[in-house]
C-alpha cells in the first residue's frame, strides 16, 4: 500500500493506493496553523478508513515543491522518516501533480501550470505528457508574453491574480479537489514503477530569506548537507 502526500499548499492532499483500490482525503489547514497539525491525524483517519495500519505501507510518494517552505518540508520530512524504516520513496513536483490532475479531468493539450509565487510573481511550467519547459518564477506582468495564446491553468485561489495579467481565461476544473486527488492516485501508481529516489530534496524556485540575507552561511550549510548525503 502506497502513501501519497502533497503538503505544498494550505490544502493537504493524502492518498492510500493498494492496487486498483484507493482512499483519498483533502484537508484544509487553518490560517496560522502548521500542516503538521492536520497531516498525522488525517493520515491515521485514512488508514482506519482503508482498514490498514502503518505496517501495511510499502512506499511513499511525496510532492517536493515548489510550495510553502515550511509546509512542503513537512511532507518531505514525513516521507524521509518513513524511508528510515526501509520504505522506498519517490518525489514529484507540484507542477506534475496539477498536470496529472488536468489529464485526469480530460485536458490533454499542452498547458501552462501557474502557481502562486507570492511577491507579485508566478511559478510557471508548461506541461503535456511531460514537462515542456523548465520551471521558473516570473513577475505577473510578464505572463502575457510568456504564455501568448497557450492554454493555462492556476489554482482557484491564485487564478484572479493571474487573470488580471492575461487576455484569455484559464482552463477550469469542475472539481479541483477531486481532480487533484485523482492526479495524486495516478502519480502513486506511476512513480512506483520507477526506481526509488533517496534522499528526497525539496524543490524551491525562490531563495529563503536566510539565503538572501546570509548567503555565505547558506552556502556553507548547503555544502555540509551535500557532504552528509554523499556519505
Amino acid at each position: 500500500m502506497l502513501l501519497g502526500l502533497d503538503t505544498t499548499t494550505e490544502r493537504l492532499h493524502l492518498a492510500l493506493v493498494d492496487g486498483e483500490c484507493s482512499w483519498t482525503r483533502c484537508l484544509h489547514v487553518e490560517l496560522g496553523r502548521s500542516a503538521s497539525t492536520a497531516l498525522l491525524p488525517g493520515f491515521q483517519a485514512l488508514l482506519e478508513e482503508a482498514g490498514a495500519t502503518p505496517s501495511d505501507l510499502t512506499g511513499c510518494v511525496a510532492c517536493v515543491g515548489p510550495g510553502g517552505f515550511t509546509s512542503l518540508r513537512i511532507g518531505v520530512a514525513t516521507a524521509e522518516g518513513l524511508a528510515l524504516t526501509g520504505l522506498p520513496t519517490w518525489g514529484f513536483s507540484a507542477f506534475e501533480l496539477r498536470a496529472c490532475a488536468l489529464r485526469c479531468a480530460g485536458q490533454f493539450d499542452a498547458t501552462w501550470i501557474l502557481l502562486d509565487g507570492q511577491r507579485s510573481e508566478a511559478f510557471a511550467q508548461k506541461w503535456g505528457d511531460e514537462a515542456l519547459t523548465p520551471a521558473a518564477k516570473h513577475p505577473l506582468p510578464e505572463l502575457a508574453a510568456l504564455l501568448g495564446s497557450d492554454p493555462w491553468w492556476a489554482p482557484a485561489g491564485f487564478r484572479p491574480k493571474a487573470t488580471a495579467h492575461l487576455s484569455h481565461g484559464a482552463w477550469c476544473l469542475k472539481n479541483e479537489e477531486a481532480a487533484t486527488l485523482a492526479g495524486l492516485v495516478a502519480l502513486c501508481r506511476a512513480k512506483a514503477t520507477l526506481a526509488p529516489e533517496a534522499p528526497l530534496v525539496p524543490f524551491y524556485l525562490r531563495e529563503t530569506d536566510a539565503e538572501l540575507n546570509f548567503p555565505q552561511a547558506s552556502a556553507h550549510l548547503s555544502e555540509a548537507l551535500r557532504r552528509g548525503h554523499a556519505r
